[in-house]
């Protein structure tokens, strides 16, 4: 069967005979059918089959056939690792590269804004991690409310990552009607769960037994001990004339560990590992693909989906404790047909875990006793008190991370103690006995006069001057500090007659002398004799008018527009004439005039001064007699 039989379009057809696609694999001729049709798709397959053309391939031509203008996200593959989702996106521009769909990849590691940008440009196809989708979402950077097909590749390794709680949160946003494309290596009961509540009357496409490794794959174990293995895989590499090695190792600080040993032994390599940015493990995968490098020394993060061209070993530096894991590692050489060589090495601690290897396999792995460096140690493994296995390598990652912490603080401590130095040494000595002191600068003298205290209730203060020494005439400051409430060098120069006065002068930005001129300004102002002659016993609203009168002219140019008076609205301001002539008449009060003067407010004290008139004008916030009183001066008392 070839690639037209399975009902490919000419574009996507186009696009993987240029990638070198001409018979399908198993998988994609068993999925990709049922997936053109739109049903749902349950796919176990080993790694390295082709998953990832099984399932873009249909998306594509399915997203093609119905475009809008605008571009809503409307097929989304969720991976459980980063570099899987990079690979995956680059599948998606090899094979739509004559389509007019647009795909992007988001993932945790790297600055989220490049990412945002592209979304709000419009993408048909996102391929994203767990943890990066969530932010974004959160966000509210996308949304999946038109989405018509999503893709879980990967299930079992994202159970194996602790992502399936985040999975489950994510299906909760889709759409209930959608296509579900479900594809995994293994069926672990928890995954079978989440198929049966996922997936609706889906067909199953099984290719090879399930955790079963790939036939073409060369197997071999090593019977070494441990503090040989640096050199027997040094040895191999140049024995085997190895062209490329992905070397897995279980701990980040094993894989760093390994590589510097390959290093010194004139092989180049590079470690990757959850530690190191992602700038780095791109930079390093890059760099094994063009072959800059020979060996990529990785733990298990690189395990699965990575798709390398044409690699020949994989070395398995230590055994995994879980033995699917081990299927997945090797499944990185031989991929697309392929052969490929896997190597273990195994110390008499990692016994165990070869025997559970072999046992989900179904087979013995060949082993290889001639070799330089055989196994000499035959003790039996530490174990703690609850009997599990105290694996030396692990004390030693804790031990080197307690070491770079402890180092973290040392460069903490010392940049904290040189900062302190720098500050010290900014800061003048203190001054010996007879030294003159250094003047504060003018800004911090200013800052010294503003926090002054108070002044003191006495206005006069007279002390003596000290006596001039050698030590004032140069500018250095009296030995007494001025008194409460006196500015310092407010001296007056008298001359040699009597000794230099020091007088209160109140310092202008105080508080109470603030407060002082502002109620002096607010305080009504009244006349000399108004102060000393009584009042008079009855003062008319129409002796008062005249004060607020407006000119002649202003009333004259204002007497046409001026609309006339309402006689509820109380009385208008009348101009000195009319005042004269309405005086004499006696107007008999209205209901609202007496009610109004009935509500009058009782007459003040005489020895407080009047009031000025007020005409519905709101009253002044500042004039509370709270804070005008105490400054009345009652000058006919």
């Amino acid at each position: 069967m070839q690639f037209v039989d399975l009902g490919l379009n000419a574009p996507i057809l186009k696009a993987l005979t240029e990638q070198g696609y001409h018979k399908p694999s198993p998988i994609q001729e068993k999925a990709i059918p049922p997936a053109l049709a739109g049903r749902d798709v349950l796919g176990c397959a080993q790694t390295g089959t082709g998953k990832t053309c099984a399932f873009a391939a249909p998306i594509l031509q399915r997203l093609e056939a119905v475009r809008g203008p605008k571009r809503p996200i409307r097929a989304l593959i969720l991976t459980p690792t980063r570099e899987l989702a990079i690979q995956i996106g680059e599948s998606f521009a090899a094979y739509g590269k004559y389509l007019k769909l647009r795909h992007t990849v988001i993932f945790g590691g790297v600055g989220q804004t490049p990412q945002v940008e592209a979304l709000k440009r419009g993408t048909d196809i996102l391929v994203a991690t767990p943890g990066r989708l969530m932010d974004l979402h959160s966000q509210g950077f996308l949304s999946l409310e038109n989405l018509e097909i999503f893709v879980l590749d990967e299930a079992d390794r994202m159970l194996d990552m602790g992502f399936i709680h985040d999975v489950r949160k994510i299906l909760k946003w889709l759409p209930p009607k959608k296509q579900t494309l479900f594809f995994s290596a293994t069926m672990p009961p928890e995954i079978a769960d989440l198929v049966n509540s996922l997936l609706k009357n889906p067909v199953k496409v099984a290719v090879d037994p399930i955790s079963s490794p790939v036939e073409v794959i060369r197997q071999s174990v090593y019977l070494v001990d441990k503090g040989n293995k640096p050199h027997l895989l040094a040895h191999l590499m140049e024995q085997k004339q190895v062209k490329n090695a992905l070397v897995f190792t279980r701990t980040k600080h094993g894989a760093n560990k390994v590589a510097r040993d390959l290093g010194k032994a004139g092989i180049s390599a590079a470690a990757i590992h959850g530690n190191k940015s992602q700038t780095a493990r791109q930079q390093a995968l890059a760099d094994f693909k063009m072959g800059n490098i020979r060996c990529l020394v990785a733990t298990d993060i690189a395990a699965r989906g990575l798709d390398i061209e044409e690699l020949s070993h994989v070395f398995n530096y230590n055994l995994p404790e879980v033995p699917e894991t081990y299927v997945h590692r090797i499944g990185r050489t031989g991929r697309a047909g392929r052969c490929g060589e896997a190597i273990a090495f195994c110390d008499f601690g990692e016994k165990p875990l070869l025997r559970d290897i072999e046992k989900l396999i179904g087979k013995k792995v060949p082993l290889v006793d001639d070799h330089p460096y055989p196994m000499q140690v035959f003790e039996a493994p530490k174990r703690d008190k609850n009997g599990k296995i105290i694996n030396q390598e692990d004390a030693e990652a804790r031990q080197a991370a307690r070491e770079r912490r402890r180092e973290r603080e040392e460069a903490k401590h010392l940049s904290e103690q040189a900062a302190q130095e720098k500050k010290a040494a900014k800061t003048p000595p203190p001054a010996a006995d007879g030294a003159v002191q250094p003047e504060a600068p003018a800004k911090k003298r200013r800052r010294r006069k503003k926090k002054s205290t108070a002044p003191s209730e006495e206005t006069i203060t007279l002390r003596p001057a000290p006596v001039e020494t050698e030590e004032t005439s140069l500018g250095a400051p009296p030995p007494s500090a001025p008194k409460r409430g006196v500015r310092p060098g407010a001296l007056m120069d008298t001359g040699d007659s009597m000794p230099n006065t020091e007088f209160y002068r109140p310092n202008p930005l105080d508080s109470d002398v603030i407060m002082d001129a502002t109620a002096r300004l607010l305080a009504p102002k009244r006349s000399l004799l108004s102060s000393i002659l009584p009042p008079k016993k009855q003062e008319t609203k129409k002796q008062s008018a005249p004060q607020t009168a407006k000119p002649a002219k202003a009333q004259d140019a204002k007497k046409a527009k001026r609309p006339k008076p309402d006689p509820s609205q109380g009385r208008r301001t009348q101009t000195p004439a009319k005042a004269k002539q309405a005086q004499p008449k006696k107007a008999v009060p209205t209901p609202q005039q007496s009610k109004k003067r009935s509500s009058s407010p009782p007459r003040r004290d005489r020895r407080m001064p009047p009031e000025p008139p007020r005409k519905n004008q709101p009253k002044d916030s500042t004039e509370q007699a709270s804070l005008m009183k105490p400054y009345y001066l009652d000058i006919g008392r």
